[in-house]
């Protein structure tokens, strides 16, 4: 076994393994960019190395500094986690010929297998059902055209070197097929290195399958059963489960099959990952092999008991595997929920900054957590923007959904925008419930997942009030006297107005000073209210007698409240700020978040419509189109491709169109 390694990753992956190795007494070296000198990968490290800037390219993704680092610190092998170099060749080969063990499949597997068109007609010679496509070399966009016309619409265009649901587009129509080529082989390339493209036609309502395989350099094999990871948002995974519902004993010996054959057919060692489309008939078409540990692994150890670190470990040791596929057996049902960094009511737009504040479940033999970061961590634009994986297990999926809504009303963010109250809606909406799952659940389920803006309660601005009032009071002996806000005056009983906004809307709750505690009316609520401030922003709070603990988080004069599993975000109008209102309305076009300039799509003075798109921004790994605002035309460009621009940066100068002319654009939009 071997006494260290290196991890060539980042985030959640990276404590995740490093989690595993001390356990068995392994020490660990951990790598690290500009953006992560303090990250909590490098602070569980025994030691860690810095590799380079911010920039993938510059650091992550940089093998010869990841190698020199592991000769170094003398690790004798490398792990590469999932993303970055997991699956590229090149830095395999070069750990071999560095005398350096790549903790993953030999070279030639990752080879094959890397390239999903190459890999496609190797499994078509095995005999392993395939989705009707093109995979061929002509790249020419005539002849895709051509092919994609033939095969017959919808199509997917998938980067043939991608995964994690990048450089994919889904295409309904032939006159939408060459602007879904150039923007996928624009990620493909951004994302891979390789803008090499295969078709496929797409499978209505079609479950995402995929076989967990393991093996050795001892020509072993097994499969650690399935995972059901239907639930997609953009392509991306977010909410999957082991074993998949509805999933019959023969499937699983049938898909289980095939997926050692895939493994066979390439000498796969280590972890490994078969990905099959099932269509509604329940036929099934091999999809993609993942040469790595896969992000959503966890399921799979929750219902075997298994960790598969562990067996990366020994494997790529020279072990053999532990056990044979007879001894092996799943209980119960597991869910992994991913949290991110981003806004879904925003088309998930991903968020950066810092976590203010960051509460998780308790863990135990049924929650388990798996995070990159801890409070005060930042989220970096340069990266990911997953915070961290929720995973759950009970005897029952009915009993693990419940866990999951559960710890997911337990865990608290602030500081930056995440998809925790999504997740909450996903798992409680009726097709996740009843499993009736398949790739496009969430665009079924909008109304349910996107409901309109709900105005808070009136119990939330009284709660906002008496953290806002403790507040003060803390502040209180910092303060000069003619200055203090907390009620405090000499034989008079003090009634003040405090105001608080959320969305478009103010409220006001009014405050009487009592000896002790406060007095607040808002509408029909008047009540007595007192409190205190505990550890983490907690506060104990009695109301009208009533004991009452919530979280109160301050940013700035919004108070983010966390009660009874919700959230809510007033700002609270501070009335001695003078401070000017920033004017929100203007002619220009802004960056939604921090990124890089990838593409500039029309030219300055061009005619166009409504929703036209104009560039594109490339952050978190993802491209983002920001469009016309109405019929009009860019007066100037703002930025270039390659630049670096930050969230608000203005973009682009807009003029809107006169009536006329907007009809004329609405016309010729509607011909086409």
């Amino acid at each position: 076994m071997f006494d260290k390694i290196l991890i060539a990753n980042r985030g959640e992956i990276a404590c995740r393994i490093i989690k595993t190795a001390r356990q068995m007494g392994i020490r660990t070296v951990a790598v690290f960019s500009d953006a992560d000198a303090q990250a909590r990968h490098v602070r569980m490290a025994d030691e860690a190395v810095h590799i380079g800037a911010a920039p993938p390219k510059e650091s992550y993704l940089d093998g010869a500094k990841i190698i020199a680092a592991a000769q170094a610190t003398d690790a004798q092998a490398i792990h590469p986690g999932y993303g970055f170099l997991s699956e590229n060749e090149a830095f395999c080969l070069a750990c071999a010929q560095a005398g350096i063990v790549f903790i993953g499949p030999p070279v030639e597997a990752i080879r094959v297998m890397g390239l999903k068109s190459q890999a496609k007609r190797l499994m078509g010679a095995a005999g392993i059902p395939l989705i009707p496509g093109y995979h061929g070399e002509d790249q020419t966009p005539e002849n895709l055209q051509r092919e994609a016309d033939a095969i017959g619409y919808p199509v997917l265009i998938k980067a043939s070197a991608g995964g994690g649901g990048k450089g994919m587009r889904l295409v309904e129509r032939p006159e939408d097929f060459t602007q879904n080529l150039l923007a996928c082989q624009r990620e493909a390339q951004s994302a891979f290195g390789d803008d090499h493209v295969l078709i496929e036609r797409y499978i209505t309502r079609p479950r995402h399958i995929e076989i967990q395989i393991f093996g050795d350099n001892h020509g072993n094999y097994v499969t650690l059963f399935e995972r059901d990871c239907s639930v997609q948002r953009r392509h991306q995974k977010i909410v999957e489960e082991a074993p998949a519902p509805h999933f019959s004993a023969q499937q699983r010996c049938i898909m289980g099959k095939a997926a050692t054959d895939a493994a066979r057919a390439v000498h796969y060692t280590g972890a490994g990952t078969v990905e099959f489309i099932v269509a509604p008939d329940g036929q099934f078409y091999f999809m993609e092999m993942n040469t790595r540990l896969q992000v959503e692994h966890p399921v799979t150890e929750m219902i075997t008991g298994l960790d598969l670190v562990e067996w990366q470990l020994r494997v790529a040791s020279g072990e053999k595997l532990p056990v044979t596929q007879e001894d092996l057996s799943h209980s119960g049902h597991a869910i992994e929920a991913r949290i991110y960094a981003e806004d879904p009511s925003a088309g998930f737009l991903p968020s950066t900054g810092k976590l203010v504040h960051f509460q998780l479940p308790e863990e135990s033999a049924h929650v388990r957590v798996d995070a990159g970061v801890e409070e005060g961590d930042a989220i970096s634009r340069f990266y990911d923007p997953m915070i961290a994986k929720l995973i759950v297990w009970d005897e029952t999926r009915d009993k693990a959904l419940c866990r999951m809504e559960r710890a997911l009303a337990d865990m608290q963010i602030a500081g930056i925008a995440s998809n925790i109250e999504f997740l909450s809606r996903l798992v409680r909406c009726r097709s996740l419930v009843q499993a009736d799952l398949d790739t496009g659940l969430i665009e079924r389920e909008t109304a349910a997942l996107f409901p309109e803006v709900q105005e808070p309660p009136a119990e939330v601005f009284l709660l906002a009030a008496l953290a806002q009032l403790l507040h003060e009071t803390d502040e209180a002996p910092l303060t000069s006297f003619l200055q203090r806000r907390d009620g405090f005056r000499l034989n008079i009983q003090v009634r003040r107005d405090l105001n608080f906004r959320y969305a478009a809307a103010t409220h006001t709750i009014s405050v009487t000073y009592l000896g002790r505690g406060y007095r607040l009316q808002t509408g029909s609520l008047d009540v007595t209210a007192t409190g205190r401030q505990d550890k983490g922003n907690r506060i104990i709070a009695e109301i009208d007698g009533l004991r009452k603990s919530f979280t109160a988080v301050r940013s700035g004069n919004f108070i983010h409240l966390f009660t009874d599993g919700q959230s809510w975000k007033p700002e609270w109008l501070d009335p001695l700020d003078v401070s000017p209102e920033h004017a929100t309305a203007h002619d220009g076009l802004v960056a939604p978040m921090p990124g890089t300039i990838t593409a500039l799509l029309v030219e300055q003075g061009q005619q166009i419509a409504k929703g036209t798109p104009l560039l594109i921004v490339e952050a978190m790994k993802m491209e983002f189109k920001i469009t016309a605002p109405s019929a009009g035309y860019v007066k100037a460009f703002r930025c270039a491709v390659g630049d670096q621009v930050n969230e608000g940066t203005e973009l682009a100068d807009f003029e809107p169109a006169d009536g006329e002319v907007k009809e004329q654009l609405a016309l010729i939009s509607q011909e086409e």
